[in-house]
């Protein structure tokens, strides 16, 4: 069930591309913090006693992260999830590995070769780690603190048009009565597969591929039917216009990274953005 989405006044951010200032999540929130990463990938997601980071921007990224996640009390990760293994994913993984805690790594099915792919390797191995890999049928679902992970990872082992980006998990979280979709990098094939199981109705979308138009997001959007969306991007990569046009025409609030990092906070029922 949806509920009321308000918008509260703008604050000052705590670093550059950091999220809002005054990080640390009373009890009984969630704080999801889009990162203004560049076009990359950044998402924390935590709450007074749990921290879930979905991708982990570039290579140079993983340090503002951890300074971000230093200034709001958190001391270990629960979960980092590595959606696939693009540099603007994976990037900064080794930096977060090296640099916390990080009890369990769940990944994509589809390894690139790559100078980032092979330093989060190493990172894994010299902290005694190793990833846990989501694909087929079977969902990956875990409970943090009141928060209901759920990640989908893809079906096949390649595709025929971008397998990197098709490989992408696609990660829900639910808190009370709000709902979160992070969709990766998806593209066509891979929403097309997704929504062949997948009905349920989200609050916020982290709209796929960066904003690049993709011809099933249309269907995505009439399928989980957003309030609002959240395109990471920079000022000069990602965020089409004609991506603009069809989620501003499905009277869906859209945010950009680029222009301030974003924080969206939940008490369970209502959802508060700041930046």
């Amino acid at each position: 069930m949806k509920k009321l989405i308000r918008q509260c006044a703008l604050i000052l951010p705590l670093l550059l591309g950091g999220c809002a200032a005054d990080p640390a999540a009373s009890a009984d929130e969630l704080r999801v913090c889009f990162f203004n990463a560049g076009k990359a990938d950044a998402i924390l997601l935590y709450t007074d006693d749990s921290a879930v980071l979905i991708d982990c921007g570039e290579s140079d990224y993983g340090d503002d992260i951890l300074s971000y996640m230093n200034s709001a009390g958190i001391d270990h990760l629960d979960r980092l999830i590595i959606t696939h293994f693009d540099k603007d994913h994976v990037g900064g993984a080794s930096a977060i590995l090296n640099g916390m805690e990080v009890s369990e790594v769940l990944t994509s099915n589809y390894p690139k070769d790559s100078d980032e792919y092979a330093a989060f390797v190493q990172a894994l191995a010299e902290n005694d780690l190793s990833a846990e890999t989501v694909s087929g049928a079977d969902e990956y679902t875990f409970v943090l603190d009141g928060t209901v992970y759920t990640v989908d990872g893809p079906d096949q082992e390649t595709y025929a048009s971008d397998p990197s980006n098709n490989s992408s998990l696609i990660i829900s979280a639910v808190y009370g009565e709000t709902s979160f979709l992070f969709a990766g990098d998806a593209q066509n094939e891979r929403i097309e597969e997704y929504l062949r199981d997948h009905t349920q109705t989200y609050d916020i979308l982290k709209v796929p591929y960066h904003g690049h138009y993709q011809k099933k997001l249309k269907d995505l959007l009439a399928v989980i039917q957003p309030d609002a969306a959240v395109i990471t991007c920079s000022a000069e990569e990602g965020g089409e216009e004609k991506t603009l046009q069809l989620l501003e025409t499905a009277g869906i609030q859209t945010y950009l990274t680029w222009q301030g990092a974003l924080t969206v906070t939940s008490d369970g029922r209502t959802l508060t953005f700041s930046r």
